[in-house]
């Protein structure tokens, strides 16, 4: 595979088929990138020298694709690291999935004391100074029901008081990009309106919300379903729940765990099908993403994967997943999704969800030069890194 770069000269990328984040598709396309951003594009052979000219077939073989660089809303960590462990772990797991075509990420954290957590998202900060393939960080936890907690320590969990969650957001200094609540614990309803006043954007998730109450905190502000229909009440054809709630919103986006554990192959067709445009393929990856089969850590639960499906040893919930992104997009179009969505739902649609709806996610002029280069069988030969992105 070609290497992940920061090029601050010309390149262009020519007979390729792009598949672009807004769905559509251009058969033997180039695309120009001049220092990190995307400067010009068409197709057939009117492209002009650069300082790198890459031939796409040459490199990843006839039929080659070319999309924007994947955006990871929701990840814990990889190979071998978990993102709560400090800056070298959120390095090591961000290089491996960075190396499958996930350019850019929000830094995934689990339930963990008040204090702890503040310190966290204060690291996160820190470390967007320096890495821009940080967006900020997610924390999914602790305002979550303890019925529904999955793979966080149900001990940790607390309802939403409003100076911990104002805590949280300063310790983060700009850049917590999402909170996952639970909006029928007390002050949940409170804290959402906190939340998205901040800037910040709410998921709904690991709840026991009804779908009048997942209305009310969509109603509120939250645009974001969690990693939908886990770790919530499903569909019942005389209690519909949060998830038919947030695929008949037009500003919810359902994030979805492409790995045909945490959604059957029907499911996750079934997720494009009800909400067109608003899916966002995350991995919800944990430490052992591109690693062996094991004994892991999530937090304060340890995890046993095998097979790599990941579990808690004390409750046996799926603990996360063991997903990279490239990996999600094939088995999205083997599910029967259009590539074009599949890409839309990994590029596009998720880069909006946290605010970077105007900079990244589509291979268009101006936009940040994020790329990704996939065989015909969507494994990645090259990922290319663009300038930092603004919100």
């Amino acid at each position: 595979m070609m290497p992940c770069t920061d090029f601050r000269g010309s390149r262009v990328i020519h007979s390729v088929r792009i598949v672009d984040g807004d769905g559509s598709v251009t058969e033997d396309g180039w695309v120009r990138f001049e220092d990190g951003l995307v400067a010009a594009r068409g197709s057939g052979a009117d492209w002009t020298d650069a300082d790198d000219v890459i031939d796409a077939v040459a490199v990843a073989g006839t039929d080659a694709v070319l999309t924007p660089g994947f955006i990871d809303i929701h990840g814990h960590g990889g190979a071998g690291a978990a993102y709560d462990d400090g800056a070298d772990a959120i390095r090591t797991g961000r290089d491996m999935h960075r190396s499958h075509g996930t350019t850019r990420a929000v830094i995934s954290l689990v339930t963990a004391p008040v204090d702890d957590l503040a310190g966290e998202v204060a690291l996160v900060a820190d470390l967007m100074q320096t890495d821009a393939g940080i967006l900020g960080s997610h924390l999914e936890g602790p305002f979550l029901d303890p019925g529904h907690h999955g793979a966080h320590e149900p001990s940790l969990l607390r309802h939403p008081e409003h100076a911990d969650v104002a805590r949280l957001l300063e310790a983060g200094r700009g850049t917590v990009r999402q909170v996952t609540v639970a909006p029928e614990l007390p002050g949940g309803l409170e804290a959402v309106r906190q939340i998205v006043a901040s800037g910040a954007t709410v998921a709904v998730g690991h709840t026991d919300a009804d779908a009048d109450t997942a209305r009310r905190a969509f109603e509120a502000g939250a645009t974001i379903l969690t990693h939908a229909f886990n770790a919530m009440n499903g569909i019942h054809h005389r209690a519909p729940g949060p998830v038919l709630v947030a695929a008949a919103d037009h500003r919810v986006v359902l994030e979805g765990i492409a790995d045909n554990f945490h959604l059957h192959p029907a499911v996750i067709k079934l997720l494009f099908d009800a909400a067109p445009g608003r899916v966002a393929l995350i991995t919800d990856a944990m430490a052992a993403a591109g690693s062996a089969d094991g004994h892991y850590d999530l937090g304060a639960v340890k995890v046993t994967v095998k097979d790599g499906m990941a579990r808690a040893d004390d409750t046996g919930s799926i603990a996360g997943s063991t997903l990279t992104q490239d990996v999600a997009l094939r088995r999205a179009v083997e599910a029967g999704v259009p590539i074009g969505e599949a890409v839309r739902a990994l590029t596009a649609t998720p880069a909006a969800a946290v605010g970077f709806g105007e900079t990244l996610g589509l291979l268009q002029s101006g936009r940040v030069a994020d790329a990704v280069l996939l065989s015909a069988a969507l494994g990645v030969h090259g990922v290319w890194v663009g300038t930092a992105p603004t919100r």
